[in-house]
């Protein structure tokens, strides 16, 4: 059993609730305490679709890292990545493709020293610790330069990511930013929250999220979250709820057709 000081930085606070961990406890996933599994718990009595949502976006982005697989894609930049434990990026991608090569970036400090630890001897997977909004540091970074090669097509993957970057810190030109040095057919698969369906779950969420870490994600519209795609084109079925982009069976589904429409997700590629 891995011991508490092995996976937390020093100086991180144990005792204040990590929102990293707890993803990671919504999951199913060992690394998080008990301290983010009673704000969890708090949050889900308020919020009880939130732990839902959470799994219909882990099954999406296997969905999509598996789709970008069968389209010949290698190699993956999953920004924002958080912990992965549970359905990660390099074991589907690996599982598929055993070359297949990952670069996490998070910002957050526990989420990387999570990260180092699980990715410990496996020389195709990095983490980078940075934020995603320093496009240039992300990219001229050692661990993308090892294992991301330009020349071929990218994943570039930015789950639960968009919504937490405000309007005055330009999305859609981080999105530009960061596709406009791959190579033709790469491919973005994203999520992003939306109130159309839902309003006042969302509101209840954003306020939950305020409680908690004094910032809220912004809930676009579609055609705002049209807009942060720039000249990146949509495969079908286009920009749809979490839950109906090509499932594959019903644990794709929520039980409860609501909490499909809670997160737009879609897959782009670059011409």
């Amino acid at each position: 059993m891995v011991s508490t000081r092995d996976w937390v930085p020093a100086g991180v606070d144990t005792a204040t609730p990590n929102i990293a961990r707890i993803y990671d406890y919504w999951l199913g996933g060992s690394h998080n305490f008990e301290t983010d599994r009673n704000t969890a718990d708090h949050i889900e009595r308020t919020l009880p679709w939130v732990r839902q949502s959470v799994r219909l976006n882990r099954a999406f982005l296997g969905r999509a890292v598996r789709f970008m697989v069968a389209r010949g894609i290698r190699q993956f930049l999953d920004l924002g990545a958080g912990i992965p434990t549970v359905g990660n990026v390099h074991e589907i991608a690996q599982r598929e493709a055993p070359e297949a090569r990952v670069v996490y970036v998070d910002k957050e400090a526990v989420a990387v020293a999570h990260s180092e630890l699980l990715l410990t001897g496996d020389d195709r997977t990095s983490v980078l610790h940075a934020d995603v909004r320093d496009v240039a540091g992300v990219l001229a970074s050692a661990e993308v330069r090892r294992l991301i090669d330009f020349s071929e097509p990218v994943g570039l993957l930015c789950m639960l990511l968009l919504h937490w970057i405000p309007d005055e810190d330009d999305p859609a030109g981080l999105v530009h930013a960061y596709q406009e040095p791959l190579a033709p057919g790469s491919l973005l698969a994203f999520t992003h929250v939306t109130s159309d369906a839902q309003p006042e779950l969302i509101a209840a969420a954003t306020g939950q999220m305020a409680e908690q870490r004094g910032e809220v994600p912004l809930d676009r519209s579609h055609d705002q979250v049209l807009g942060l795609l720039g000249d990146l084109e949509l495969v079908e079925p286009g920009l749809v709820g979490c839950g109906s982009w090509r499932p594959a069976g019903p644990t794709d589904i929520a039980e409860d057709p609501i909490w499909n429409e809670l997160l737009y997700a879609g897959v782009a590629r670059k011409s």
